[in-house]
Formats: C-alpha cells, sequence, structure tokens
C-alpha cells in the first residue's frame, strides 16, 4: 500500500464511530447470501469497509484506506453529474433472469456472471440467452470472475459471442493467461474484449496488466484500490479506458464508486455500480439505485433505525471491531 495521501485518524476514533451491518440479499452472489459490511462515520460523511472475510490484512488496508477517504478527506471535484450504469445478474438459473432484471427498471447494459462453479457452460449459455431475449438491444457483458482456464475460456467466449458480448471480464486468473484468451480470440476473430478485474485490484501492481498488453479496458473498484484518489492515478498510468465497478457495497460504498465514475476524464462504458438492488435493504433510507439505467450523484447517510436493524450479531461485530483494529494498526505502519 502506498503512502496514505491523508492523515490517518487515531484507532479509537474509528472505532467510536463504526457500525456493523448484515444486510440479507435477494439471490446468492459471490457464494453468500448476507453481506457484512462496517460502516464509519467521519467529519465529512460516511466510509465503508468491506473486504471480504477471507481477504489478507495487507488486501484488506486498501479497503480502509479508501473508506477513510470518504469520511475524512472527501472526493475529488465531479466532472459529470449522472452516472450510467448496468444490471447485474448472479448465476441464476435462467428462468429467473426475467425476476432479476425487473428490479433494475430501464437497462441499456447488463453484466452476466458465468463460469459459477457447479455450473456448466450450457447454463451460462441458456442464461445470456435470457438476457437477450428480455433485452434486445442492450449491452452485455459477462463476468467470470477467473472461473476458467484459457481453453475453457476460449470455448465458452466463442459460443458466447453468439448473443453479442461487449466484453468478457477476467474469464481466467492470471495475467499471462489474459493475454493468452486475448490472443486466441483475436487470431480466430472472435469480437469479443477482454477487461481486467482482479488482475488489477488483486495484484501487487495493478498496471501489469497494461504493460503485458493482457486486457482491452480495465475495472477499477475504489475500495481495492485504495480510494478515489489512488484509482484515479491508475487509470492514468494504465492508459487503458475503465469501467467502476463495486465491491457488493452498500450505497455508502456505492458512493465512493460514484465520486471514481464522475471525476474520471472519460466513461466509455456503463458502470457496475447498480448492486444496492441485490439487498433486501440497504442502510439508508434514500438508496442509490438506478433510475432509467443511471444513478444521480448525491451524498448518503446511513440511517440509524437501518443500522440497528441491520446490526450484526455481537460475535461478528466483535470480528470486525477486531479487524479494524489490526488494519488500522497495519495502515499505521504505512503511513
Amino acid at each position: 500500500m502506498p503512502a496514505l495521501p491523508f492523515a490517518l485518524p487515531p484507532a479509537g476514533e474509528l472505532l467510536a464511530n463504526a457500525h456493523v451491518v448484515s444486510l440479507p440479499m435477494r439471490v446468492k452472489f459471490r457464494g453468500i447470501m448476507v453481506r457484512e459490511s462496517l460502516l464509519l462515520r467521519g467529519p465529512l460523511g460516511w466510509g465503508e469497509f468491506c473486504p471480504f472475510p477471507e481477504y489478507s490484512d495487507a488486501e484488506a488496508s486498501r479497503w480502509l484506506a479508501a473508506a477513510i477517504e470518504a469520511g475524512w478527506s472527501g472526493f475529488p471535484p465531479p466532472l459529470r453529474p449522472v452516472i450510467p450504469v448496468n444490471a447485474t445478474v448472479p448465476a441464476v438459473p435462467a428462468g429467473r433472469v426475467p425476476e432479476v432484471l425487473a428490479r433494475f427498471g430501464r437497462v441499456d447494459a447488463v453484466k452476466v456472471k458465468v463460469a459459477e462453479q457447479g455450473q456448466t457452460l450450457d447454463d451460462d449459455a441458456a442464461r445470456l440467452a435470457a438476457v437477450r431475449s428480455a433485452l434486445p438491444d442492450a449491452a452485455i457483458r459477462v463476468d467470470a470472475n477467473g472461473g476458467w482456464d484459457v481453453p475453457a475460456a476460449v470455448e465458452a467466449l466463442t459460443r458466447l459471442a453468439a448473443v453479442g458480448l461487449e466484453y468478457a471480464e477476467q474469464p481466467v486468473p492470471t495475467i499471462d493467461g489474459l493475454a493468452e484468451v486475448r490472443s486466441r480470440l483475436r487470431a480466430a476473430g472472435t469480437p469479443v474484449l477482454i477487461a481486467a478485474d482482479e488482475s488489477v485490484r488483486k495484484e501487487s501492481d495493478p498496471l501489469r496488466v497494461a504493460r503485458a498488453g493482457a486486457a482491452d479496458l480495465i475495472v477499477v473498484k475504489v475500495a481495492p484500490l485504495g480510494g478515489v484518489r489512488r484509482a484515479l492515478d491508475i487509470v492514468a498510468q494504465a492508459g487503458l479506458p475503465a469501467v467502476v465497478s463495486s465491491a457488493l457495497d452498500t450505497s455508502v460504498g456505492i458512493r465512493a464508486g460514484l465520486a471514481l465514475a464522475a471525476a474520471l476524464p472519460e466513461l466509455p462504458y456503463a458502470c457496475g455500480l447498480g448492486t444496492v438492488s441485490l439487498f433486501t435493504s440497504d442502510i439508508t433510507l434514500d438508496p442509490l439505485v438506478a433510475d432509467d439505467g443511471a444513478i444521480r450523484l448525491r451524498d448518503v447517510a446511513a440511517d440509524a433505525g437501518l443500522l440497528e436493524q441491520y446490526a450484526a450479531p455481537a460475535d461478528r461485530r466483535d470480528w470486525w471491531l477486531d479487524r479494524l483494529r489490526r488494519v488500522h494498526a497495519l495502515l499505521g505502519s504505512t503511513a
């Protein structure tokens, strides 16, 4: 984690303004039905600290830096007031696709999860066909979360390209693998762009994917990259088109994603910031959800009643507060 561009608040200040919530989800996403998050109230607003439980403290330190930026430093000036967003379809059976899409209202772009463990390429093809049937004119992108190897990715994307794919996000886990998939698809004349996600946000060197020629565009998420300002710097150095996406955040985290999308010099693709619709509830009375395929830039505040209603059990609260202490100490050692 590079040096912080702001002063690190004391741990006691963070702990005194911390709220841990457990939000139920409408459908399984990333293998979970409940999303836990720790929300921090700072002098300039709310920040969100929600690295997935399997992430190391070193990885989680970037998420905490992003939460502190939001609550204690604020965001860069915006260049645009409205952010186009895509709908997100988890790895549900094809028959549930209309139900999922209905929660997003008008949709111009859809991200569809594929390569889910325990499912087949036939399942993915049926899901995509259902999306295309429901939305004949929408842009469709797929996200494999690195779930294929190179031969499987080439086979899958060659087949799935029939529905008209805008791009494929992280089809394989490694940067070398991305480069090979991209090369093979190009050689075969398969018109699918490759987007890098995990190969940007989980790498110690997030620019390596650009130097390797492994992707046509990059997916950037505020929390895993350490905040809006650091994400802007990475996009500028990468020199590739960027798609801003969420890390399955509450509206507090989505606000940070909107700040990044609003501050980018160019925004050629709809952003993956419509994921609040995947929760049964949010922590604000006025959630950041899409209206006519876009979200208007505005601030959000957590609601005391919702924070209480969805407060995590005591053991999970303790787990998150212990994690906060550890990660804060780690950030302090690099400040």
